[in-house]
C-alpha cells in the first residue's frame, strides 16, 4: 500500500509561520506536534493546515493557525507556569499550551464543546490540562491565580476581575473590542507598578458571552 503523502499545506505549515514572524523555536516545534486534524470538523480535516480560521460545532471556530501561534508566543510560557484559557473551543489551543506550561485551566461555556474537547485533550496524553464548563466571565474563587490567562474569544473589554486572578509578572492577552468586526489583540502585563497594557495585532474573534449556554 502506498505510503499517504502529506497535504502541501501541512508541508508548508511551518514555513507559513516562520514567514509571519513567528520565531520561537519551542512554540513552533510544539505547533508541528499537535495534529490539528484532530481539532476540526471531519469535512474540513484536508484544510486543517491552511492559515485560516474553521467553523466548528455551536457556532464557534478554531482560529486560524498563525494566531494560535502568535498569542502562544505572546504569553512567553514557561514549564513553571500555570494559565488559565477563557473559550476552549475545540481544545486545539490548550493542547498547544499543555505542552509548553505545567498547568491549564480552559474554561467553556458550551457543554458539547467541553466535552468533545476533553476526549481529544485526553487522546493525545494532556494530562496538565482541566477542562471546566462553566462561565469565563465568573471564574470559580476556588481556582486560584495565574501565570498567565489567554482569552479566545471577543470581549468589548477585559474584567477586572480577571486581571486580580493573575499573578505578579503575569501576562494577559485577550482581543478586546466591538463584537462585530474586528478586535485588537491586547496584552496585559502585572507589574509593581500596576497594569502595562500593549496593542498588538488586529485579529476577528467570535463574541465572548457571559453566562453558560442554555442548549448545546
Amino acid at each position: 500500500m502506498a505510503l499517504r503523502q502529506a497535504p502541501p499545506e501541512k508541508m508548508m505549515f511551518q514555513l507559513t509561520l516562520r514567514r509571519r514572524g513567528i520565531s520561537d523555536q519551542a512554540v513552533l516545534r510544539t505547533m508541528e506536534e499537535i495534529p490539528r486534524e484532530a481539532f476540526v470538523e471531519e469535512g474540513d480535516r484536508e484544510d486543517a493546515y491552511r492559515d485560516s480560521a474553521l467553523g466548528i460545532a455551536c457556532g464557534q471556530t478554531i482560529s486560524q493557525p498563525f494566531v494560535v501561534a502568535y498569542m502562544t508566543e505572546q504569553l512567553q510560557l514557561q514549564k513553571r507556569h500555570r494559565v488559565l484559557e477563557i473559550g476552549t473551543g475545540s481544545g486545539y489551543q490548550a493542547a498547544i499550551l499543555s505542552r509548553l506550561a505545567g498547568q491549564v485551566l480552559t474554561i467553556e461555556r458550551f457543554r458539547t464543546l467541553a466535552d468533545a474537547a476533553r476526549a481529544r485533550l485526553e487522546a493525545l496524553g494532556c494530562d496538565n490540562v482541566e477542562v471546566m464548563f462553566g462561565d469565563g466571565f465568573d471564574v470559580p474563587p476556588g481556582a486560584g491565580q495565574f501565570d498567565r490567562i489567554i482569552v479566545t474569544a471577543a470581549m468589548e473589554q477585559i474584567p477586572q476581575s480577571l486581571i486580580e486572578r493573575l499573578e505578579p509578572g503575569g501576562i494577559l492577552i485577550a482581543p478586546v473590542g466591538s463584537h462585530h468586526g474586528t478586535q485588537t489583540l491586547m496584552r496585559l502585563v502585572k507589574t509593581d507598578a500596576g497594569i502595562e497594557r500593549k496593542e498588538l495585532v488586529d485579529v476577528r474573534f467570535v463574541p465572548a458571552l457571559p453566562g453558560v449556554a442554555r442548549e448545546l
